[in-house]
């Protein structure tokens, strides 16, 4: 099962995760990415290019999949306007081996950042913005 998405709304870890569960592997590991608060910072505008943000998310998971055996992967990123301790990004993953579930767990958060088209751009206290 691959669930790889971009949405606005915030998603709940748990209810993820029990998902995950319920597919029976055995080891399940996650990394839930929280936006960072600067100091001069309001909010963060988080944007991107449907069609080729969600090839890429599906991308990665496949090949999270094949890499590490992987029974189970849930890979969402949000987008629209996020503050600071909002949740940006969830990647989980299962395996009936722990260490393969941890290892897909890291590749798919590595990948998400260094990969996933994704723009930010930081809203600042005194309204002024910077594209990231």
């Amino acid at each position: 099962m691959i669930d790889a998405r971009i949405q606005a709304g915030d998603f709940e870890p748990g209810r993820q995760l029990q998902r995950l569960e319920e597919l029976g592997a055995g080891a399940i590991a996650s990394m839930t990415i929280v936006l960072r608060a600067a100091a001069d910072v309001r909010e963060v505008q988080i944007d991107h290019y449907p069609a080729l943000a969600r090839n890429v998310l599906a991308r990665i998971a496949a090949e999270a999949e094949t890499r590490f055996g992987l029974s189970g992967i849930i890979l969402i990123h949000r987008h629209g306007l996020l503050a600071p301790g909002d949740r940006i990004a969830l990647a989980a993953a299962t395996s009936a081996d722990p260490k393969a579930a941890l290892d897909g767990c890291a590749f798919l958060s590595e990948s998400l950042g260094k990969t996933a088209p994704f723009w930010r751009k930081d809203v600042k206290e005194d309204g002024s913005a910077v594209w990231r």
